[in-house]
């Protein structure tokens, strides 16, 4: 890099940094695919968490894949939510149990919060089977919203929650964490609703929609696989992987 553009990029404040590098990343993308700008995270690293597994690493870049099919593509997904689970279940409240083994009795412990999964329609239900694998006695709820293309706004078409009192964790499902518009909307439902304690999944976001979700809800822990570079004009995250509904479900636009 030139030493005098250098030096003017250091000189700048923090937030036109930020700016500059949101803006200039397209247009790198658009001359150069290959271009992988430094990682930064936009919120504070405790209530955003990127996987570092290497098995993560693995199905993700095989999920990325333009020429991996659906069947396949719903398996990686599937895969990488259970992965992700594990990540994001790693507090939940345990209660001592005690147990009979064949030979004697054991101490142990077993899960004391009562969990339920919300996709959202309709690419979060890919995540859903993964999650059930690994929380098999979870409730399962769904809330729908579609993307307005002309102004990215969320517009919300289904809501089936449960009458009777809210679970005490919610696992949000979203695996494209773009605008964050979606799920800043869904988590101000399941708010409305009267849930204390919710957690973000996604399979990939972006630096914008991280913030952006941050920002609404501070509360609100996110746990990605991967934290990708920006978004392009179209608000779909680069590199990304394509629109992960279409991909799950074989309906190409």
């Amino acid at each position: 890099m030139d030493e005098g553009i250098r030096r003017g990029l250091i000189g700048l404040q923090p937030g036109i940094l930020l700016a500059f590098i949101l803006a200039i990343c397209p247009i790198i993308h658009a001359l150069s695919p290959t271009y992988l700008p430094p990682k930064y995270y936009p919120i504070e690293m405790s209530l955003l968490t990127v996987s570092s597994h290497p098995v993560v690493f693995d199905k993700l870049a095989r999920l990325r894949d333009q020429s991996t099919g659906p069947d396949e593509f719903r398996r990686l997904m599937r895969g990488l939510s259970t992965l992700l689970g594990a990540e994001a279940t790693s507090d939940l409240r345990c209660e001592d149990i005690q147990v009979e083994t064949p030979l004697t009795t054991a101490t142990g412990q077993r899960l004391a919060n009562k969990i339920g999964l919300v996709p959202v329609l309709r690419a979060g239900l890919g995540m859903v089977d993964g999650l059930l694998e690994f929380l098999p006695e979870s409730e399962v709820w769904h809330l729908g919203y579609y993307r307005d293309e002309q102004t990215l706004t969320p517009v919300s078409y289904y809501q089936k929650l449960p009458p009777q009192r809210p679970i005490e964790t919610v696992l949000l499902l979203d695996p494209m964490l773009a605008t964050g518009g979606s799920a800043i909307a869904a988590i101000d439902t399941l708010k409305q609703w009267g849930s204390e304690r919710i957690k973000f999944l996604g399979i990939i976001g972006s630096p914008e929609g991280a913030k952006a979700l941050h920002t609404a809800h501070p509360d609100v822990d996110i746990h990605l696989c991967s934290l990708d570079d920006c978004l392009n004009e179209q608000g779909f995250i680069l590199p990304g992987l394509g629109d992960a509904g279409d991909r799950l479900f074989n309906t190409p636009a």
